[in-house]
Order: C-alpha cells, then structure tokens, then sequence
C-alpha cells in the first residue's frame, strides 16, 4: 500500500514537473518570437517636429457624458477624433469597478454637445465573440485609422484579477455604430495574459500606429505594440528597464526622438520619465520627473504649437492622490509649471484617469468624476501669450 502510495506521488510530481516544463517551453518559445521580431523591425517615419511656439488656452464648456440609465459608476475613458471635428469618447461603466454587470460605452461629440450612449461590449458579447468566459471588462483605448475605421481595444479578463487580463481588439466600419472582434492581441509569453491598455494610441507617419501597453503580475513595465496601416500588429517592444512603471503617455517629438510618461507604483511617487533616440526602437531611462505621481495615471500630448500639456494627479495639503487634477504645461518636457487645476476636492474626492484630444482649435479633455461620471472641459487654444 505504501509502496503505490509512493508512485503514485512520484507520478503526480512528474506530471507537475511536465507541466510546468511544458508551459516554460511555450513562455519561452513566446518571448524569443517577439524579442526577434522586436530587433528586426524598421524604424517607423514618425510626424516632423514642429517649431515650438505661444499658445494660449481659454476654458469654453464643461460638462458631463451622458451616462446609461441606472448605471452608478464610471471610469476609465478614451476619446479618438473623427473627421469633421467630431469625437468619439469610450469608458466603461456598470454598478462598481470588475462588476459583473460592467458595460464599455460610446458617445459622440458633434456640433457642441455629447450624443445618448450606447453600449458597444459586454462580457457577454466579448465571450461569444472570443470563444472563453469573460469575468471583467476593464480600460478601453481607441484610434481612428485613415480610412477612418475606429479601432477599439478592450481590456478583459477570463479569470483571476487585472493580473490575468488579455487585450481584445475590436474593430467598426460604421462610425462607432457597431464593433466586431477581431482578435485579442498577441502580447504576453503567459498565454496572452496580464497586459492592459490605458493611454492614448500614437500615429505614425505611413499610417499605422503605436498602441501603449503594459505588463502587470507580480512587476510591471511599459511597452508598446506597433500596428501596420491596415491594423495588423507588426512588432512588440518593452519601453525601458523599470519594473515599478505603467501606462505609458508616448509623445513623438521628430523621426528618431520618442519621449514616455509613466504612473509611478514604486516607493519613489514621481512621474518617470524614459526617451528614445532612434524612432522607438531602444529606450532609456532617464531620471524621474519632480512631480508627484502616488500610482495614478496621467495624459500627455503635444501641441501644434510644439509645447507638451500633462493632466496629472499631484497630491496637496488636506487632500489625497487623486482629488486634484492638474493641467501642467512645458516647452520642453523637463520643466514644467501649473496652468490650472481642472479639478479639486477635499480628501477621498476623485477626478482620475484624464485624456486628452486636440480637435482643430480645440483641446478636449475628459476624466473619471467620482467614479460617477465621465467629465468633458472643452478649451480654444490660440496664439498668443504663453499659459
């Protein structure tokens, strides 16, 4: 009786040993295919550096998406422009954060106002359409390609938490008015899983785009998905070397220089910084920025103009990590100084999670409000004395 107790503990931990072997072999197998495509592509043509100039903002509207009916919380949006001034916003919705009954929703910005919200994915429709129980849906990001097909790109998990999550891609040949799944991106050696999108997409010169993402389980780190101009990823590459940074804010700033903004989750609380000097395809860590950053996400973007705007989080007396949302502006995105705060409260407020779209004239911004609502200020940018 020992003597088969004994094989048959010999035999389970050789089954153990054979899958774990099995699932290296197959980590491994993943890692080697993307670290080769990763050295082997091509420097991508990135938009020209423009003359830094003078601008100057003056705040027009502010104003909330509409919500669903009966729907209590919100957060986490995504605005992509569309031709003739227009705008889609995304953001996911449902009764609290992982709830089961969480919904991603659009609405469209046209001639001055936000359209009714529609549902676009649920964790019904992405199952059905992917093939395997979805427990979650979190962050959306979208990107409008140049024969102005919307590109929408879901985080959702089958299960486990955030740390399990894939990327579904979906896309629309209609506006926005309806999606189909395409595929859920390549990303992770772990099966696919523990990779997220938050921040805004980034074009490229022949018509494809950067897609920021990020690896979360057990450490985290940026990296960024590059998409041909029919929306087919073409190479993956990790963004510097830290281990404590996500959600990276990508800003070209000429064909060869690529400059990142990440959330802080180490123990340091600032704004990390890392720069590229050969069109993405290195990068290097530079020293954090001395602005505050208690592991909340940011937006940046570049104007027209030539100057960089950030929405941020920093953290003031009396209040908390995310009770202020702060606009902050620099010429050359080293120095930076405060040009308003776009949000504040008391201690346990939240104004989190910002973008950014910068629509003609026009500069868009649009934040979770209280984990309520998803809030829209609207701002003229003109030419003039610096802000």
């Amino acid at each position: 009786m020992e003597r088969h107790q004994n094989l048959q503990s010999r035999r389970y931990r050789w089954t153990v040993f054979a899958c774990a072997l099995a699932v290296l072999v197959v980590a491994g197998a993943e890692a080697l295919r993307w670290a080769h495509v990763a050295r082997s592509k091509a420097v991508p043509t990135l938009p020209k550096a423009v003359s830094s100039g003078r601008v100057a903002l003056s705040e027009l509207s502010r104003s909330h998406i509409p919500m669903p009916q009966g729907v209590p919380s919100a957060h986490a949006s995504a605005l992509t422009a569309l031709a003739g001034d227009r705008m889609l916003a995304f953001w996911w919705a449902g009764s609290r954060e992982s709830g089961p009954d969480v919904k991603v929703y659009a609405s469209r910005w046209h001639n001055g106002g936000w359209s009714p919200p529609w549902e676009v994915a649920s964790r019904a429709s992405l199952g059905k359409a992917l093939g395997f129980g979805v427990r979650r849906i979190g962050n959306p990001v979208a990107w409008t390609d140049r024969d102005g097909r919307i590109h929408l790109y879901v985080v959702a998990t089958g299960l486990g938490g955030w740390a399990a999550s894939r990327v579904a891609h979906m896309i629309s040949a209609d506006h926005g008015a309806s999606f189909d799944v395409k595929r859920v991106l390549p990303m992770s050696p772990l099966f696919n899983t523990s990779v997220l999108v938050r921040t805004n997409p980034v074009g490229t010169g022949d018509g494809g785009w950067w897609l920021p993402v990020y690896f979360e389980i057990g450490i985290k780190y940026p990296m960024l998905m590059a998409f041909d101009a029919e929306g087919d990823p073409t190479w993956l590459g990790r963004i510097g070397e830290r281990t404590t940074a996500l959600q990276p804010a990508i800003v070209p700033v000429s064909n060869t220089e690529v400059r990142a903004w990440m959330r802080d989750a180490s123990d340091e609380q600032r704004v990390q910084h890392v720069t590229s000097r050969d069109g993405g395809h290195s990068w290097e860590d530079q020293p954090p920025l001395n602005m505050a950053n208690h592991d909340t996400s940011l937006a940046v973007i570049r104007l027209s103009s030539g100057q960089f705007l950030m929405l941020h989080n920093p953290v003031e007396a009396g209040g908390s990590s995310r009770s202020t949302l702060r606009l902050s502006i620099s010429n050359d995105s080293h120095s930076w100084r405060t040009v308003a705060d776009v949000a504040r409260g008391p201690a346990g407020d939240e104004f989190s999670y910002p973008t950014m779209q910068q629509v003609g004239d026009e500069l868009h911004v649009t934040y979770t409000h209280q984990r309520q609502s998803i809030a829209h200020h609207r701002y003229r940018i003109s030419l003039g004395d610096t802000i």
